[in-house]
Order: C-alpha cells, then structure tokens, then sequence
C-alpha cells in the first residue's frame, strides 16, 4: 500500500519542529529515521496530514556525557550508539542490549529516541531506558520538560508525550562500577521484536530484572537481599503478576515461563559479573 496524501515539511532545528507541531497538534508526526512511522504510514495505520522531518536539523548525533549521564539526542541513531567507544563502560546495559534492536539495516537509520516515541512494548530501547531509570526530555514551542521513563511509557504505543511535544533527547545514569548487567530475549528470528526480553542488574544486595514483550510497557522487579535459592520463586511470583495474553506470536503460559527461565539466566549472568 502506498502512505495517505500528506504535507512534507523539512526543518533546520529541532525549534522549527516544534513550532510545527504547535501549530498543526495530533494532525503532525516527527519523521527521524522513519522505521516504524513509514512502515505504519504505507499501512494507512498512521495518516498524518503533515510530516515534520528533523533529519538535516542541527544538533549532535553521537552519544554525549555530562553531569554523570549519557545523553542521546533526537538525531542519535541507533547505529551511533552501538557503536560509541565506551558504551560497554559507561553504560554496560545498553552496549548488551544494543545488538538485539532490530537489524543492521533499521539500525543504520532508526534513531533511538524515534523507538522510545514509539513505544511498541517489544523493543529494546524503551525496556533499557526503564531498567536504567531513564529520563525523556520532551520540547514544544511552550516549554521543555523532563519525564522519567517509568512514568513516561502509558500503554501500547501511549506515551506522556503530548501532541505538541517531540523528544529531544533522553538520557540514562552512568553505571556505577561494582555494578552486573546482562540482557536476553526470545524473538521468533534475530531482528524480530522479543517475544520477552529482560534487563538485569545486580549490585551490592540489590537485584532487578526489567521484563519487556508482556505487559503493554516494560515492568520492573526490585529485590532487596534474594538469595541464589529464592530466585525461582520470586522470579514465579514476577510472572503471575503480569498481565501475560494470548495472541499470534506465543501464549500466555509460554511467555510466563520464558519470564521464569530467561528471567533466571539473566539474573545469574549479572551476578556473575557483579564485583
């Protein structure tokens, strides 16, 4: 199928978008990398009447640190954050992560902000951004905001965003050393969106697991003092608590259980190497 008519306008800053978007509300959408809008558009599931592209806009496309976070701009591509130097030291979580969004391909030109403002409950970045206590920092003409994730993500493809906002970057803690991660998932080809995918961390006596691919947004786990023995029953306790449903990819039952044994695997393999 081919995309609704509709009007293409092309800004040099992310300013201009957002006077766009005042301007024009729910009628408008943000093109970036154009991976998931595109795609939804030539299925007339997205029918914007006006298209603002911020690709040419200016503003910085690799990952930056200040004030002991990572930051990543509306023009980040995913591509650019897998492959920053010190990812796997800054930020262990999202360099294990980062080989799992989707293929090299989508990677080249979806952005990472583009995927946080899409929100599928599938996807990588949105889960991370969670599990790492992520903030989204949201622009209009009016005023900028800043939202932490756990608050931003409302349900499928819901997100706090209002229609006159875009993202204009979002940014993650950088991990303190002393700190386990480790990232797995279960998709039906690599590439695909997680069928469940999870997010580990473990430091000192604290354990967390993010779960993505279940719930209609990335849920998080917090232990205090769990024991390698009393993993498997908080990890069953985890799965019953999630809001797991049929449909044509697995069944509840099987998404359950893959909380339970990926949920375990990842555990194990960020207490491992936890100092």
């Amino acid at each position: 199928m081919k995309p609704a008519p509709f009007d293409y306008i092309r800004v040099d800053t992310l300013d201009e978008a957002a006077d766009v978007l005042a301007q024009c509300g729910d009628d408008a959408r943000v093109l970036a990398g154009g991976q998931s809008l595109m795609a939804m558009m030539n299925m007339r599931l997205a029918q914007p009447v006006v298209v603002v592209d911020i690709l040419h806009a200016t503003g910085s496309r690799r990952p930056e640190i200040a004030k002991g976070r990572l930051r990543l701009s509306a023009l980040v591509r995913q591509e650019a954050l897998s492959t920053h130097a010190g990812l796997a030291q800054e930020v262990p979580l999202l360099a294990q992560a980062a080989p799992w969004i989707g293929h090299i391909q989508t990677r080249m030109r979806g952005t990472v902000c583009g995927s946080v403002a899409h929100a599928d409950p599938s996807a990588e970045l949105p889960l991370v951004l969670v599990a790492l206590d992520g903030r989204v920092h949201l622009k209009s003409r009016r005023k900028r905001r800043t939202v932490p994730a756990r608050e931003f993500f409302l349900g499928m493809m819901v997100t706090e965003k209002t229609d006159d906002e875009l993202i204009e970057a979002v940014d993650v803690p950088l991990t303190p050393p002393g700190t386990g991660t480790a990232f797995r998932e279960v998709g039906r080809r690599k590439g695909d969106f997680a069928i469940v995918s999870c997010a580990a961390m473990v430091r000192g006596t604290k354990t967390r697991l993010a779960v993505g691919g279940v719930n209609d947004t990335p849920v998080v786990a917090d232990w205090e003092n769990l024991a390698p023995a009393d993993v498997a029953e908080a990890l069953n306790a985890f799965a019953w608590s999630l809001d797991a449903r049929d449909d044509m990819h697995a069944s509840a039952r099987y998404r359950r259980d893959l909380v339970r044994r990926l949920g375990e695997t990842t555990i194990g393999e960020a207490r491992s190497c936890a100092d």
